[in-house]
């Protein structure tokens, strides 16, 4: 029986990864290059410190640790500075999560992003929606080891008292869905910036619109689908 369902937040809730990219093809931009469409999918849903790794490689520079710290606080400041512009929703989440608050499931939202910027976002949502739609939330400052690990979605199933077994997870990207799975839950992957390739207990639409908790239902009994199209 789904007893809890738990929300990546950038790219899948919110449409705040592409502020993410702003921020860092600007740094590239402040090296003298340009960051590859390549190496930007390649960050998506990951670590700051691996993101910077992965930029850095790209423009073919070589950096410390000291320099890679610096640029992943750069591409934060950023960041918060372009969430002022505003937070808009990814099609059909804010009506999935009030869907299924109302269902009385638990809900926790987890990120790899760090809870200075995860306030903010939460911040939005809680004004927009009139509340707080979450029990819990896990950032990726607050986790021993960070998606894909299966750490953080562990730490959130045992936050909420829930049998992961029991939860739904909504991610977008490829570290996301696989730090669910690891967990041992079924995972509603919709991907936005890369493909997510089909995996036994991973369920793929193109969209959250339309998708309702029967259909969250239908993913925790599911085994591996792909549903390109969407509904």
């Amino acid at each position: 029986m789904l007893t809890a369902v738990l929300f990546d937040m950038d790219g899948t809730l919110v449409q705040t990864e592409e502020y993410w990219g702003e921020a860092m093809f600007e740094l590239a931009a402040s090296y003298g290059g340009r960051m590859s469409p390549e190496a930007r999918a390649a960050t998506v849903g990951t670590s700051m410190r691996r993101s910077m790794q992965v930029l850095h490689a790209d423009l073919g520079v070589l950096r410390g640790e000291e320099q890679l710290e610096a640029d992943a606080r750069w591409v934060e400041d950023r960041v918060e500075e372009l969430m002022g512009a505003g937070i808009p929703w990814r099609p059909g989440a804010r009506e999935l999560l009030e869907s299924v608050r109302a269902a009385g499931l638990r809900t926790a939202l987890v990120t790899t992003t760090p809870r200075r910027l995860a306030d903010i976002v939460l911040g939005s949502i809680a004004a927009d929606l009139g509340a707080d739609p979450f029990d819990l939330t896990v950032c990726g400052d607050e986790v021993p080891a960070r998606k894909p690990d299966p750490a953080p979605y562990l730490q959130a199933a045992a936050g909420l008292g829930v049998d992961p077994a029991s939860c739904v997870v909504i991610e977008d990207s490829l570290v996301g869905v696989t730090s669910g799975l690891a967990a041992g839950m079924a995972v509603l992957g919709v991907p936005a910036m890369q493909p997510v390739p089909a995996a036994p207990g991973l369920t793929v639409r193109s969209t959250l619109a339309g998708t309702t908790v029967a259909d969250l239902a239908e993913v925790l009994a599911a085994g591996p689908v792909v549903d390109v199209a969407g509904r």
